[in-house]
C-alpha cells in the first residue's frame, strides 16, 4: 500500500467497515477517511477503537464530494447503506442504495479511486437461479425484498455502463463477527444466540414452512467478518481485478449447525426452541445461500478461510475483551 492518498470507507463504523479499518490499521495504514452516521452509541464504540485521520457524517460527505471538494483517495470502500431486508420504503432505498453508489462509482472514476463496493447475497432471491457471480448472470437475478433489489439495481446499471471492467462489486453472503451490535433487529443469529443463551440458557431458531427442509435444517453460507475482510483487501491490493465476486466461504451450514457451535463456544449444552416465523418474512426468507467462490480463488485469492466453530469461538473471545 504505498500509495500515500487516503483510503474512503463508508459504513466505516458498521460491521464490515470498522472491521476494515482496524485491519489497516494493523497494517500500519492510518490515514483513513471514515464515513458514517453514528446513530446508535455501539457505533460510536466501533469508530473509537479505529486511528483514522477524519470523520464524517455521510449527509455532510455526500455534499461535499458532489460539490468536488472532498480530498483526492487512493479508493473507496462503499460498504455504507441500509441493510435491512424489511425496509418497506422505496424512495429511501433508491436514493440512500443506488443514488448514493452510482453518485459515489461517478465521483470514483472521475478522480482515478479504486471503487469497491458492497452489493449483496440477497440479489440471489431464492436462488433457483444459482449463486454464480459471472456478470452474465446478473439480469436474471429475482431479489424477494427491496434491500436486494436496491442492490441488484445498481448491479444492473455498472453492467449496462460496462463498468465491471474497472470496479469491484462484492456479494457479501451471511457476515457475522464483533461489531455489529448497533444493527438490531438485522444482528446476525450468532450475536442474537450469545445473548439469549446466556440470558435464559436456551435459543430461539425459526421453524421450517416448506416440506423439503425440517426446522433448523435451513441453510447459510455464514463469512466470519474476518474473513470477509481479507477477501475485500484482496480487491484494493490487486486493483487489476475487477468484476462482481461472492465473498463467502462456498460452504453451507444448517442453523442448528450453528446453534450447536455457539453452544459449544459458551460450554453449553444445546438447549433449542422452534418458533414461528412473522407472516411477512414467510414469503421472502431464503432456505439456502451458498457463494460460488472459484471466481474468486481463480483470480488469486488463495487465504485459507476460518472454520465455523474456530470462527464462533474467535468472536466469542472477542465479546469477552470487550
Amino acid at each position: 500500500m504505498s500509495d500515500t492518498r487516503p483510503l474512503i470507507i463508508t459504513g466505516g463504523a458498521g460491521l464490515i467497515g470498522s472491521n476494515l479499518a482496524a485491519e489497516l490499521n494493523r497494517r500500519g495504514f492510518t490515514n483513513l477517511i471514515i464515513v458514517d452516521h453514528l446513530n446508535h452509541p455501539d457505533k460510536s464504540r466501533n469508530l473509537a477503537r479505529l486511528k483514522v485521520a477524519d470523520y464524517v457524517d455521510k449527509a455532510e460527505f455526500r455534499q461535499r464530494f458532489l460539490a468536488d471538494k472532498q480530498a483526492p483517495a487512493a479508493a473507496v470502500f462503499h460498504l455504507g447503506a441500509c441493510s435491512s431486508t424489511t425496509e418497506t420504503n422505496a424512495d429511501y432505498l433508491d436514493d440512500n442504495n443506488l443514488r448514493y453508489t452510482q453518485q459515489l462509482c461517478e465521483w470514483s472514476r472521475l478522480h482515478q479511486a479504486r471503487f469497491i463496493y458492497a452489493s449483496s447475497a440477497a440479489t440471489y432471491g431464492d436462488g433457483r437461479q444459482g449463486y454464480s457471480d459471472d456478470e452474465s448472470a446478473i439480469p436474471a437475478l429475482k431479489p424477494l425484498n427491496l434491500y436486494g433489489l436496491s442492490k441488484q439495481r445498481f448491479d444492473e446499471w455498472a453492467l449496462e455502463k460496462g463498468l465491471f471492467r474497472s470496479i469491484a462489486g462484492i456479494k457479501y453472503f451471511n457476515v457475522y463477527g464483533p461489531g455489529e451490535n448497533h444493527k438490531g433487529d438485522m444482528r446476525s443469529v450468532v450475536n442474537k444466540a450469545f445473548r439469549q443463551i446466556e440470558d435464559s440458557g436456551r435459543l430461539q431458531l425459526f421453524k421450517s414452512y416448506r416440506p423439503d427442509y425440517a426446522d433448523g435444517q435451513q441453510e447459510r453460507d455464514f463469512v466470519y467478518v474476518k474473513d470477509a475482510v481479507a477477501m475485500t483487501l484482496f480487491f484494493y491490493e490487486n486493483p487489476g481485478v475487477s468484476g462482481i465476486f461472492n465473498v463467502g466461504t462456498g460452504q453451507t451450514h444448517t442453523w442448528l449447525d450453528l446453534a450447536r457451535a455457539v453452544f459449544a463456544a459458551l460450554g453449553r449444552e444445546p438447549q433449542i426452541d422452534f418458533v414461528d416465523m412473522p407472516l411477512a418474512l414467510r414469503d421472502k426468507y431464503q432456505y439456502h445461500t451458498l457463494a460460488d467462490t472459484r471466481k474468486i480463488r481463480a483470480a488469486g485469492f488463495s487465504q485459507p478461510i476460518t472454520s465455523l466453530q474456530d470462527a464462533i469461538n474467535d468472536y466469542a473471545h472477542c465479546r469477552e475483551q470487550g
